[in-house]
């Protein structure tokens, strides 16, 4: 089994409260749930109103599926025009990896 995740380190462009960020950050977390069937979740920067830190993991069988998918999210959220990309770090596993 490989397990991969992803961590999104987004500049929101035109917000002044952290209301106007839930507002931006809660329907990108959905679509890449929705899209990629993936768990997603805002894990960073959490008390700024103008940075966001967006977690996304998954696992499959074969690690190119894993590649795919994070290459596909990543793809996806540089795309979005309400956020600059600060960067993007990401990691995999194997369930055999020695720990």
């Amino acid at each position: 089994m490989w397990i991969g995740w992803i961590e999104f380190d987004l500049l929101l462009g035109d917000v002044h409260s952290l209301k106007e960020k839930r507002a931006a950050v809660r329907p990108l977390v959905a679509e890449l749930r929705r899209r990629f069937q993936v768990s997603a979740a805002e894990v960073d920067h959490l008390d700024l109103h103008r940075r966001a830190g967006v977690g996304m993991s998954c696992v499959a069988a074969q690690r190119a599926h894993v590649v795919e998918l994070l290459d596909a999210a990543e793809r996806l959220v540089a795309g979005r025009a309400e956020f600059e990309l600060l960067s993007a770090h990401r990691d995999l596993a194997h369930s055999d990896d020695e720990r």
